[in-house]
């Protein structure tokens, strides 16, 4: 294992860490974090039940927290880390965003943007998937199982 491939599972045990904060608040357990120039600028996990806001997942609470961060609405030299595929809305977001990177966890079969609107981040923004994509999946499944 590279040290990027170590960096990009260290970041997302943090966005991890950030899904388990919303899981406590019985949110859908999704977590993000930014990262920029080696350091975590922002934080941001789901909050659509606590905001009653349906846009307050945790890819946008990251973004508008790195935006204030850096006092400037483009995202060019940062990362960002998802524990789950991002829906559309979001890689609107990212792709306004100009975020120079994406690293996601597991895939979202329903309601990811990769199946109905796969070209919406920014050309120049870099993907990477499946990053513990198993822990972040499960966090999300046995959420469901147990609301059902």
């Amino acid at each position: 294992m590279d040290l990027k491939t170590n960096l990009d599972e260290y970041y997302m045990k943090q966005a991890l860490y950030e899904a388990q904060k919303a899981l406590e608040r019985d949110e859908v357990p999704i977590g993000a974090v930014i990262v920029c120039q080696d350091r975590i600028i922002a934080r941001g996990h789901n909050l659509t039940e606590t905001l009653t806001d349906v846009t307050a997942h945790a890819e946008m609470q990251a973004i508008t927290a790195a935006s204030q961060f850096l006092g400037g609405k483009y995202l060019t030299d940062c990362v960002l880390y998802v524990t789950v595929e991002p829906c559309v809305m979001c890689a609107g977001a990212i792709a306004w965003a100009q975020v120079g990177k994406l690293v996601y966890g597991g895939a979202d079969e329903k309601r990811g943007f990769r199946k109905y609107a796969p070209d919406s981040l920014h050309p120049k923004t870099n993907v990477i998937s499946g990053v513990l994509a198993d822990e972040c999946g499960q966090l999300v499944k046995d959420f469901f199982k147990k609301k059902r």
